[in-house]
């Protein structure tokens, strides 16, 4: 079982503050979490192919070709403030 000052020193590396009670929750769970880890880590996956999904995954979107689009002008003409052929954004923190 993880102790106190492992899930304070967790909870550091993350910069959370834990209430006693959550730190004492958290060890709980983050053991929980590595009896899991340490089960899969006794399975024989000798020739099992790693995987990022379960069933298997495929591109379903369209393929990416360039088409017409509204002229820039048409595009701009709405726009509250513009420069140089494009629109105006405030900087950040403005």
């Amino acid at each position: 079982m993880i102790d106190r000052d492992q899930v304070l020193h967790v909870a550091r590396l993350a910069r959370l503050r834990l209430s006693d009670d959550e730190v004492e929750r958290m060890s709980g769970e983050l053991s929980t979490i590595l009896d899991h880890i340490e089960k899969i880590g006794e399975l024989d996956l000798e020739g099992v192919a790693p995987t990022s999904h379960v069933i298997e995954v495929e591109n379903v979107l369209r393929p990416d070709e360039p088409r017409p689009s509204i002229p820039r002008e048409r595009a701009l003409e709405q726009a509250p403030d513009t420069v140089e052929g494009g629109f105006r954004v405030p900087s950040p923190g403005t």
